[in-house]
């Protein structure tokens, strides 16, 4: 087997923007906070219209293509690398990371104190959105944003046999041969920036949140050393995963996560208010279905209440960001599978992992808060969210048990997101990749210790705020690369595919 080689122009010029870029922010972090938050303003207020008929149009087109003939067009000729089980667990992972866990408790709490729609804070119509949307946020949508990527991606590496894992290859249907050249490099350097930049929010949200748990464990005060730390051992325990490579390594932390995950949502469910977390859920579930349109589009130009813009527009860009780079990944890990199977294991796995995170953590939350049993408002305001997360934590029985567990899953969760995240970096700035070949283990390495650095830079300067930033910044230019995403795959499926009547004789299409 050859020996895989690096693309250097791709694999140094994106090192050399993301060591500058992350020096600059430890560098001039006083100055560059008020910068990167108007910056942040300025994107989710002027292109939220352009965030949201991206994400709806997105969701049109992936079920045409179910439906349509093309649904049974199958990638590849091999049968399945994974099992269902393994493969969806995989794709979940890489998606969601501890991020899930962040935002299931916290969300619908920042939701009940600043509810959409004009609402009164801290009432009870504010309180039956404060799920609802967190489920929004987190479902159909969300997924829509990962999944046409994935397909296009999946659709020239299997299909088309472009033995290469970059977002500039997959835009070769609608580039031709302008994806080798200038615009090609410049796709994938894009590519690698923003799957920095939105691991990066992810890594700033998980550390302090598992930090902090730590410190609650061990009786140590969360300071920035604690905050270090977890993150070399993070680096540590992804590094060996890496190693080990994407069928031993990654496969295996995938599986176990879900299992954990699964495990703990169980519990909280069975030991808490389980009638009201389950009504809850199924009232935020009716909510979020009935206005889902709405939801969509709700930019509240009258009022202006900035609901839209901080929350929904956000999520699109972020997800948007990061979502070349689960494309590479779950494109990668599926061989075999038709394009309607991939699309709707996208769709159902991830949507319904996070409906059950927010239905059971959020539903949990906000019964605290409105019992009285935990006042998680005023730790939030007066602590911090992390604090709130260790202080509703301590609220669960055996709550000495659940601690440990919950920093064991928020460990493997961001695990998972490294490893699949450092080997579509590594993938990236690798020229070719044959069947069966893996980037060089040197290179997953040195990708992971540049992410844990930006880890490190975001949390000196602090503030979520700037860490939300990192990612939206980056998802702008994201969506040229959806356009030449969708176009590319529409012409590769009428060249290859023209005749439905012969399609459809063969049975199967291949």
């Amino acid at each position: 087997m050859n020996k895989v080689k690096i693309d250097p122009l791709v694999f140094w010029s994106s090192l050399i923007v993301i060591v500058i870029a992350t020096l600059g922010l430890v560098i001039f972090q006083n100055s560059a906070e008020p910068v990167l938050n108007s910056m942040l303003t300025g994107i989710t207020y002027n292109l939220d219209w352009a965030f949201q008929f991206l994400t709806f149009g997105l969701f049109i087109l992936l079920m045409y293509l179910v439906f349509s003939k093309y649904g049974k067009v199958k990638l590849g000729d091999e049968p399945p690398e994974f099992s269902t089980f393994s493969w969806g667990a995989m794709l979940f992972c890489a998606g969601m990371g501890t991020s899930i866990m962040f935002w299931s408790m916290m969300e619908p709490m920042y939701y009940f104190m600043g509810p959409p729609f004009g609402l009164e804070p801290n009432s009870s119509a504010a309180a039956e959105w404060a799920v609802a949307y967190g489920m929004f946020h987190w479902g159909i949508s969300a997924w829509a944003l990962y999944a046409l990527p994935t397909v296009t991606i999946a659709y020239s590496f299997f299909v088309k046999k472009n033995h290469s894992l970059k977002i500039s290859t997959a835009c070769r249907g609608a580039l031709g041969k302008h994806a080798d050249g200038f615009i090609g490099k410049a796709i994938d350097i894009l590519v690698i920036w923003s799957l920095v930049g939105g691991l990066g929010t992810s890594l700033g949200l998980g550390v302090p949140m598992v930090s902090a748990v730590i410190g609650e464990i061990f009786g140590v005060q969360q300071s920035m050393m604690l905050s270090i730390i977890i993150i070399i051992i993070w680096v540590i325990i992804y590094s060996a995963s890496a190693y080990m490579g994407l069928y031993k390594g990654i496969r295996k932390l995938s599986d176990w996560n879900v299992y954990l995950a699964l495990g703990l949502a169980l519990f909280v469910l069975l030991v808490g208010p389980s009638l009201f977390i389950l009504s809850n859920f199924s009232n935020s579930f009716g909510l979020m279905l009935q206005n889902f349109a709405f939801m969509s589009f709700s930019t509240d130009p009258i009022n202006q209440g900035g609901f839209p813009q901080s929350w929904t527009v956000f999520y699109w860009a972020w997800f948007a960001a990061t979502a070349p780079f689960i494309g590479l990944f779950v494109a990668r890990i599926s061989r075999g599978r038709t394009i309607r199977e991939l699309i709707t294991h996208i769709l159902i796995w991830g949507s319904v992992g996070s409906w059950i995170y927010f239905g059971i953590f959020g539903g949990y939350t906000l019964n605290l808060q409105l019992s009285g049993a935990l006042d998680v408002i005023g730790i939030m305001s007066e602590r911090g969210d992390p604090a709130a997360i260790v202080e509703i934590l301590k609220t669960l029985p055996l709550s000495f048990i659940v601690l440990p567990f919950f920093a064991l899953l928020g460990f493997i969760f961001l695990a998972t997101s490294l490893d699949s995240a450092t080997y579509i970096l590594a993938a990236i700035t690798t020229k070719e990749l044959t069947a069966g070949q893996e980037p060089a283990r040197w290179n997953r390495m040195l990708w992971g210790m540049v992410l844990a650095a930006l880890a490190v830079s975001l949390l000196l300067i602090g503030g979520l705020k700037v860490i939300q930033t990192s990612s939206v910044i980056v998802s702008v230019p994201v969506i040229i690369l959806y356009v030449l995403l969708s176009v590319s795959l529409l012409r590769w499926l009428k060249q290859d595919y023209p005749d439905t009547a012969k399609s459809t004789e063969k049975g199967e299409l291949k």
